[in-house]
């Protein structure tokens, strides 16, 4: 059985009495778990892998996911999670009450913190359980570490898939590198209709203009010229995929205005909707984006574009790194970075993009 810290002792002291980085005591599986991540899109999908090693790992327990409505709606029908506990993050402030007046009746036997900043160890915290594991101090922002009272070894900065993977390897659970979406019939018919829709023979590449964060979009004028080269002289069908934000429709209009060959439009619809024409796409063209995460997942062949984070840390993982244009790293770096470059994305050169097309055709379709 799990060993349990003497009750009312405030997370912070436990340092004095207890190795808060050895491994948990090895017996029964903790009946009740609590996954908390409620980040962006990119980081649900690197938790795809740990949430389906515990429950291999530990087939009887109940698993909970803490995540947002958006993340929750992308892993919906996921056999191995029990229940999506719900952060509702737009409300702001509003949300920690209301998330305390949920869980206030729930009790677990250990709650995962795999995210190591302020919202991830407030709600952490919240959660009644006599274990909490989370990152080491280093690593843990936001003093978040207060929130747990057991802590992964600390280590250097690395790829955050492997991070997370550090907590299976803590928790004695062996790794699957799984990423599965769990299509319904129904969603793969959908994803057979919407290729079809594109009335093309061409192979289809799905172009992801932006991110939420303006720091790490490319150009539209580079873009633009991309496309224009795939759609004529690689003989694609570019496509524009994404969501339908205000500024993602305004990017799509003003790109389309500048190709000479302009791409199809597919902004909008759901999380799943958009995951499955990535599936059904025969590459995909994007910068560090939620979208790219889930294409690379999918193992649609993906050309990232990276100059604002590292892609040694934030890149696709295991696969597909050599369709990686990488303008932040710099000679002689080799480490992952938690550092961002703002203005770097606007170094990429047309033409080292439509190398990484032409390597991407000829290695991969």
């Amino acid at each position: 059985m799990y060993r349990k810290p003497a009750p009312k002792i405030h997370p912070a002291s436990f340092a004095a009495g207890l190795d808060v980085t050895a491994p948990l005591e090895p017996g029964a599986p903790p009946r009740r778990v609590a996954v908390v991540l409620m980040s962006a899109v990119g980081s649900t999908v690197q938790a795809m892998p740990v949430v389906a090693s515990l429950r291999r790992a530990w087939s009887r327990a109940h698993l909970t996911w803490v995540l947002q409505p958006g993340p929750a709606a992308l892993m919906a029908g996921r056999p191995d999670v029990d229940r999506f506990l719900l952060f509702h993050r737009d409300l702001g402030a509003r949300a920690y009450p209301r998330f305390r007046r949920e869980v206030a009746s729930e009790a677990f036997d250990l709650v995962i913190c795999l995210q190591p900043n302020f919202k991830g160890g407030t709600v952490t915290r919240l959660l009644r359980a006599p274990t909490r594991l989370g990152y080491d101090r280093r690593r843990a922002r936001d003093l978040s570490w207060l929130a747990t009272n057991r802590r992964i070894p600390p280590r250097p900065v690395a790829h955050v898939q492997d991070e997370l993977f550090e907590f299976l390897d803590h928790l004695g659970v062996p790794r699957r590198e799984e990423w599965d979406f769990h299509f319904t019939a129904e969603e793969r018919d959908g994803q057979t209709r919407w290729r079809e829709s594109l009335s093309t023979s061409r192979r289809v590449l799905a172009v992801v203009p932006r991110s939420s964060n303006p720091h790490r979009n490319w150009t539209l004028d580079g873009l633009a010229r991309v496309i224009d080269v795939a759609a004529g002289d690689l003989g694609l069908h570019p496509v524009l995929l994404g969501g339908d934000s205000e500024a993602e429709l305004r990017d799509g209009r003003r790109l389309r205005a500048l190709c000479s060959l302009p791409p199809r439009q597919e902004l909008g619809g759901t999380l799943r909707q958009l995951a499955g024409r990535l599936a059904a796409s025969d590459m995909v063209l994007a910068p560090d984006t939620g979208p790219l995460h889930m294409a690379v997942a999918l193992g649609t062949p993906t050309i990232g574009l990276y100059g604002y984070t590292d892609p040694k840390r934030s890149g696709p993982y295991a696969r597909f790194l050599d369709l990686i244009v990488d303008r932040h790293s710099r000679d002689g770096e080799r480490r992952p970075s938690r550092r961002t470059r703002p203005g770097r994305m606007a170094k990429i050169r047309v033409d080292e993009v439509v190398e990484r097309l032409e390597r991407a055709m000829d290695r991969y379709l």
